[in-house]
């Protein structure tokens, strides 16, 4: 009534009386909905009616702050304070003030002094949790966070930050033994065997965590977080059809999502059904066209099928998202090469370097690729490269010294195959395969030789 009363008297530019419990009531409503300008209008006429309500002039404060108006709201405190020093509600304020401008020390000693002057001490306790976070003083911010849930033992904000502290702290063994203590007093809590689930998944004890997850579910038929970490665990533990049931109730229960389709699609591509992972990967792809994780799957999935024309078509795609992936250009070089498409094989493996990726056997594609299209001045600056970093390579010697016999360079040759032998003789086959005009030269057989003698 007192709400229907206040709008019409706006609509009306009537003058209406209210009490003082009345315009609290109002203006909390508006906060509350966020209907700001409203709850403004309701403090103006609220404090013209009412000018020494100490209530009132807070709500004031709370609306400065939440206007950014940090100076005003300051100013309003110190003249509240003088009325009423032992107020908690003004050091609430004072905190919160101290905490949007980065002050969180100062914040924690106003809200120690809140809780001095007041028995409801919950809503104080979680406050000061929060701006101990920001401190990341995980320890102070657990143990405030626990007296929470020591008065109200479903606060599962409260829980959950709790856990959260367990987290960041990396003291997963303490939080499993909180959580079953909470459980112990509050068995029928999904939300705990939840997060009990999710410690025993991190310590890889994956066993103990599915039980967890599977009382989380029973709790609760319909929620879906159990359903995924369950799904999750069952993969860990190898039993994929289950998890693959458990990802499909998921879908049951809510919009389908294409990380359930790519996990289901993933499943059964370790269960070696082929067809039915593509039929998921094309799912997730269709509902995220933007999820390149679904192009990539479906890639390497042709790739290793050798339907390298489809592989081609989808790690284009990929490419499309996130072309600052050296993962997929490298995979971009190798179906390229497969179809013997050699100058895209070539700027894939340079895309990889550009990108800062690299990895041995990027150099080496690399190299092998130009090395078969004759450009042996470009693969032996590739591999001058790659010596930087792969000093002792048996890879990189050999390969070197074949370039540099090819370059009519005998001496550097000779140095490069000597260093290779003795790295490792029997992956002197290489030259056969890649340079075989340099393992038929006749020095170079006699050396082989003659190496393989005195290591008999």
């Amino acid at each position: 009534m007192s709400l229907l009363k206040f709008e019409s008297m706006l609509k009306t530019n009537s003058i209406y009386f209210f009490d003082l419990v009345e315009f609290e009531e109002i203006i909390i409503h508006y906060l509350e909905v966020g209907k700001h300008s409203l709850a403004k209008k309701a403090v103006k006429l609220g404090l013209e009616q009412h000018p020494t309500s100490v209530d009132l002039k807070l709500l004031q404060v709370e609306l400065y702050v939440f206007e950014n108006e940090l100076d005003k709201a300051s100013l309003l405190l110190k003249i509240i304070e003088r009325l009423e020093p032992n107020n908690d509600e003004i050091f609430i304020q004072k905190a919160t003030i101290s905490s949007k401008k980065g002050m969180h020390l100062e914040a924690i000693e106003d809200l120690k002094k809140a809780l001095s002057f007041t028995d409801d001490k919950v809503d104080i306790w979680s406050l000061l949790g929060m701006e101990y976070l920001y401190l990341d003083d995980f320890k102070n911010a657990r143990l405030s966070f626990v007296k929470c849930i020591n008065v109200d033992f479903e606060d599962y904000s409260a829980l959950y930050n709790i856990v959260y502290c367990y987290d960041m702290s990396k003291e997963h063994e303490q939080a499993v033994k909180y959580l079953n203590s909470y459980i112990n007093k509050n068995p029928y809590c999904e939300v705990a065997w939840h997060q009990l689930g999710r410690q025993y998944f991190i310590l890889e004890m994956f066993n103990e965590a599915l039980t967890s997850f599977d009382y989380a579910v029973l709790i609760d038929e319909s929620f879906i977080g159990g359903y995924l970490e369950k799904a999750k665990t069952l993969e860990e533990l190898a039993r994929y059809q289950e998890a693959i049931d458990n990802y499909l109730i998921t879908l049951e229960l809510d919009d389908p999502t294409a990380f359930a389709y790519v996990r289901i699609g993933e499943c059964f591509e370790k269960l070696d059904k082929f067809e039915a992972a593509i039929s998921y990967y094309k799912k997730a792809v269709h509902e995220d066209p933007l999820l390149d994780r679904g192009w990539i799957l479906l890639t390497n999935l042709y790739y290793d099928q050798e339907d390298y024309q489809k592989a081609a078509y989808y790690i284009s795609k990929a490419l499309k998202i996130d072309e600052s992936n050296f993962v997929y250009w490298k995979r971009y070089a190798e179906i390229n090469l497969k179809l013997n498409f050699f100058e895209e094989a070539v700027s894939g493996f340079q895309k990889c370097l550009s990108l800062n990726n690299d990895s041995l056997d990027i150099y080496i594609g690399l190299t092998d690729i130009l090395s078969f299209l004759g450009e042996f001045n470009d693969a032996l600056k590739i591999l001058l490269k790659a010596q930087k970093t792969y000093k002792t390579t048996a890879e990189v010697e050999y390969r070197l010294a074949g370039l540099f016999f090819i370059l009519n360079k005998e001496k550097y040759g000779f140095n490069h195959l000597i260093s290779a032998m003795e790295l490792d003789y029997d992956y002197h086959t290489i030259l056969n395969e890649i340079y075989p005009s340099v393992f038929d030269n006749l020095k170079v057989r006699k050396l082989l030789n003659n190496y393989k003698k005195a290591m008999e």
